[in-house]
């Protein structure tokens, strides 16, 4: 190739691989330390351009990290929205090119505020990072799918400031040491010399933060005050899960597969057995002979049970809505409680945007757009506190920290994944769940209809995961979670910090060079 036709692209392979790096870094491929360096080619890219073009490039990098990480959206709009293959690859590149975006500003901002000064861009690059990804899981109801710091769910001790930051603390200390390694390589390059404060800095920040959560590891060792749960995964195929003639066999199915739980569990019989969401396939405020049974089994096999199953409410218009639900069926109290998921799907469970996305069907059956939840709703099992999330909603950090600063001792989360095929997307939502569990620092137990279902303790270990697409019954005594960590009391204090530095380099910026201009 010419050597200038070839200086010209290279800038942007350099971007396309980042990207790569970045979506090989997370489940299942499972190469997470990949995103320890995935930065570095891109800021190589990013070297002398214009923030113009540092936008194309970081959009460039971000179009290939969400393309590889999110086309499975495709699958899922064409095969149970029933929209044609080519509808649903275009949607799902509008959304991949919409969440690029975020890394085109990523790139554009980070090379017109710090240009070439090591110091700046060392801090700046991180707490920008973490801005952006902020804003990408709350704008337009919020996307944080694939957030980096998902990527590191099984590097357990690198992940415990999630505790203090959520996913931006983590987040934060990667885009740092991608920053550190990119600079001491250009010194290298450039000088023949080792720069040695973004070493330092580099070496100084990995250290504290595998430091920090070796500690914390080891503090999790001791076994405390517990409960014992069940999960069952029904394994019932999509095409069935709403056809009324399977009802009936679907529920003796759950019902089958919890007794097996109460038989064959290993260790302390379940106190609470878990089915996952919509296990129960009809609006359970209208099926009095199902509510019957139900209570009754609970009552002779002596366990609560929480299940997920659609409700109905009758609003002041008349109109009837359908809430996407989880009840507490107790052994002594009968339906003791119910919670109605608070943030739904969009094109999922309802259409945003109605007036001019009115061509947009919903991708799940239903009679109208759900309606969401109030807030969230603790339950009373077995002398624990007991918060659960539903499917979508445990990938927001925020939302399930109200359940525990509202006092869950324990969380759950029902899902159907069903929808996801044998995609990455059931691996990558799974491994979401291990942060919430080390934020909070509360045990989770996920129940998911096709998988994947299982137990995390306080501290992100996986201590049991089902397999994809086959039938489950699993138990685990959980120890309760009674410590508050920093991410409860405080929630996101560690992104608002990190919005304090940008603005702080924004202003100074700014300033420097109005004053230069001056002169």
């Amino acid at each position: 190739m010419n050597p200038r036709r070839f200086a010209a692209v290279l800038p942007a392979v350099l971007a396309l691989l980042s990207g790569l790096l970045l979506a090989l870094s997370f489940p299942h491929t499972e190469a997470y330390l990949f995103a320890w360096v995935a930065f570095v080619p891109l800021f190589f890219a990013l070297h002398k351009s214009t923030p113009s073009r540092a936008f194309f490039l970081g959009w460039l990098c971000g179009f290939a990290y969400f393309l590889g990480t999110v086309s499975w959206l495709a699958f899922t709009m064409a095969e149970y929205g029933k929209l044609p293959w080519a509808i649903s690859t275009l949607l799902m590149l509008a959304l991949v090119s919409y969440l690029a975006v975020y890394l085109g500003l990523f790139s554009s901002l980070l090379r017109w505020l710090v240009q070439n000064d090591e110091s700046r861009f060392l801090l700046f690059a991180p707490a920008l990072w973490v801005i952006l990804e902020y804003a990408k899981g709350h704008l337009l109801s919020g996307f944080p799918w694939a957030s980096l710091a998902y990527s590191q769910y099984a590097l357990l001790p690198m992940i415990q400031i999630a505790d203090i930051g959520s996913i931006y603390a983590v987040g934060f200390v990667i885009v740092l040491v991608n920053g550190g390694v990119y600079l001491i390589a250009r010194s290298l390059r450039e000088r023949a010399s080792i720069a040695w404060r973004p070493l330092l800095l580099t070496a100084a920040v990995l250290a504290g933060t595998f430091a920090y959560g070796s500690l914390r590891l080891s503090q999790g060792m001791e076994e405390k005050e517990g409960i014992s749960l069940g999960v069952i995964q029904g394994n019932i195929p999509q095409h069935q899960k709403w056809n009324r003639t399977f009802q009936d066999r679907t529920v003796e199915h759950y019902k089958a597969l919890s007794r097996s739980a109460l038989q064959e569990g290993t260790g302390e019989r379940p106190g609470l057995i878990i089915w996952p969401e919509a296990a129960l396939p009809f609006i359970f405020d209208t099926e009095v002979e199902y509510q019957e049974a139900l209570i009754a089994m609970v009552k002779d096999q002596g366990f609560d049970l929480l299940v997920g199953a659609p409700s109905m409410q009758t609003e002041v218009s008349g109109k009837i809505s359908l809430l996407n639900s989880a009840y507490l069926i107790s052994q002594t109290r009968g339906i003791a409680a119910r919670y109605d998921k608070m943030h739904l799907v969009p094109f999922g469970e309802y259409v945003p945007f109605k007036r001019i996305l009115f061509f947009v069907n919903k991708l799940v059956t239903g009679i109208s757009d759900f309606l969401p939840g109030t807030g969230p709703t603790i339950m009373e099992s077995q002398g624990a506190r007991i918060g659960t999330v539903i499917c979508y909603e445990v990938i927001f950090p925020d939302l399930v920290r109200r359940f525990v600063k509202a006092g869950a001792q324990v969380m759950t989360t029902i899902t159907n994944d069903g929808w996801f095929g044998t995609s990455a997307a059931p691996a990558q939502h799974f491994a979401m769940v291990t942060f919430r569990a080390i934020e909070n620092r509360v045990p989770f137990a996920r129940a998911a209809n096709s998988g994947i279902s299982g137990f995390i303790d306080p501290w992100g270990r996986i201590l049991y995961q089902s397999s994809l697409n086959v039938e489950d019954v699993a138990t685990q005594h959980l120890r309760l979670g009674k410590e508050r960590s920093f991410y409860t009391q405080y929630g996101d204090l560690f992104a608002a910090l990190c919005a304090i530095i940008a603005f702080l380099f924004l202003s100074a910026t700014l300033l420097k060079r109005r004053a230069s201009h001056v002169v």
